[in-house]
């Protein structure tokens, strides 16, 4: 052979570090799964044995019927690309991560969740503005996230609308930027206005998991990125916004991971005043997410007392009567007495995440004056997205509060059968007592 030939047959040294890296990360693997009693197998797959991916149906496929496909999986998570920098995670970070969030280290995330990320419905649509949030636990968190990116959409941002068309007309660039700004308003509230802190996937795994740990193929490949301008957070999840908003990313689990980083591990426990309740909740198999993760997400701080009236005055050695920019309703008919705290009901702007008998769903009014002048609140407009497939447009809701309520009987439980009302319009007399509620000819829901 000669010199050119050799030469040809010779593979670059990059290109030979690349795959001892990634036979390296094998090899951690079949440690992993061996010491789970799983194994590896050695052999490849062969085009023509047992696969329909290339030839007619039957080419290459042994005789008679062959058994279903199993169902699909998760998508392979996005990591960033490699010397973007960050802090990598450490075995004793996820092992507090993993008991703060379910109380041990060996529960890990449904598929369900580890399928959910930040998914908008099309742009320059009626829905244009909005997430998708199927039933399940992540809803919680998308319609929470959701209320920030209408906040920012409507308000924040510069535009001379602020009407329902105008959320209509958002383009697939302003859904990023809408996205990244919402995420980076609640780590910055969460990090107490002095930080934030971003968890992106690596390519390769930084630990190998202890005899208790139980491994997800996620947690292991944490990033942690630390800043100290709220601005810096947001460009930079705006730079990697498909981290969160494209399949595969899990970006629902990195936005909560980030979250509590955050915050800090250290204060959401102090937070939860030392209790060993879990941030969520695990049952049949179901994950949800507690009162305390709502109050992360609404509040900064991973208080439940935070949420309620009856705790208002003395809420972790703190007042808590603070109007935040998204505030918070909620109506469940087995819990009438509990009402939200004062300053989530009257928020700095007319965007409420809405808890409507354990569901969740965003209440907004497009006018900025509602909760600052009371002329505007005789008789107004608010809209609602529940976050499901089946919503096709933004519900609009006309309330009249000074509509006679003394005409109805006062004795009765409105929660009765006889009195019966979708839970919207529960919730939403919460804030206004006694107020009517037209649907403009949608049929209620919920």
């Amino acid at each position: 052979m000669g010199e050119r030939e050799a030469e040809q047959h010779t593979l670059p040294q990059t290109e030979l570090e690349e795959i001892a890296c990634k036979i390296s990360d094998l090899n951690k693997w079949r440690e992993i799964f061996s010491f789970h009693g799983l194994e590896i197998s050695n052999s490849t797959h062969q085009p023509g044995r047992g696969s329909a991916a290339d030839g007619p149906p039957g080419d290459g496929d042994p005789a008679g019927p062959q058994p279903p496909l199993p169902p699909a999986t998760v998508p392979k998570p996005l990591p960033v690309p490699s010397g973007t920098g960050g802090q990598p995670i450490s075995l004793e970070m996820a092992m507090r991560l993993r008991k703060l969030l379910f109380g041990n280290v060996s529960h890990i995330f449904s598929c369900e969740w580890a399928q959910a990320y930040f998914r908008f419905r099309e742009p320059y649509s009626d829905l244009a503005y909005a997430l998708e949030a199927e039933k399940g636990g992540t809803r919680t968190i998308l319609m929470a996230v959701q209320a920030h990116i209408i906040k920012y959409l409507l308000f924040i941002r510069n535009t001379e609308y602020t009407h329902l068309e105008r959320l209509c007309r958002t383009s697939r660039q302003e859904q990023g930027e809408a996205l990244a700004a919402a995420l980076a308003d609640t780590l910055w509230a969460a990090g107490g206005g002095g930080r934030a802190a971003i968890g992106l996937l690596a390519p390769a795994l930084h630990l190998m998991p202890s005899r208790d740990y139980k491994p997800d193929n996620f947690t292991e490949r944490i990033q942690l990125f630390e800043f100290c301008e709220k601005a810096a957070a947001q460009e930079f999840i705006f730079d990697h916004i498909n981290c969160f908003k494209g399949e595969g990313s899990h970006g629902v689990i990195l936005f909560l991971y980030s979250l509590l980083f955050s915050r800090t591990l250290e204060r959401v426990q102090e937070d939860l005043d030392s209790k060993a309740t879990p941030l969520l909740n695990v049952s049949f198999g179901n994950i949800t997410c507690t009162q305390a993760v709502i109050s992360l997400l609404l509040t900064g701080r991973a208080s439940p007392c935070q949420l309620d009236s009856g705790q208002e005055p003395t809420c972790g050695g703190k007042v808590w009567q603070q109007r935040g920019p998204v505030g918070y309703l909620r109506w469940d008919g087995a819990q009438v007495e509990r009402q939200v705290c004062h300053g989530l009901r009257t928020p700095q702007l007319p965007v409420w995440l809405c808890s409507l008998s354990g569901r969740h769903g965003v209440l907004f009014g497009t006018d900025s004056r509602l909760l600052s002048d009371w002329k505007t609140e005789r008789v107004f407009h608010l809209y609602f997205y529940n976050g499901q497939r089946e919503q096709t447009k933004t519900a609009h809701l006309t309330i009249d509060t000074h509509s006679h309520p003394w005409e109805e009987d006062p004795c009765e439980d409105p929660s009765s059968p006889g009195k019966r009302r979708p839970p919207v319009e529960m919730a939403i007399r919460t804030k206004w007592a006694g107020a009517t509620v037209s649907w403009n000819g949608t049929d209620p829901f919920f």
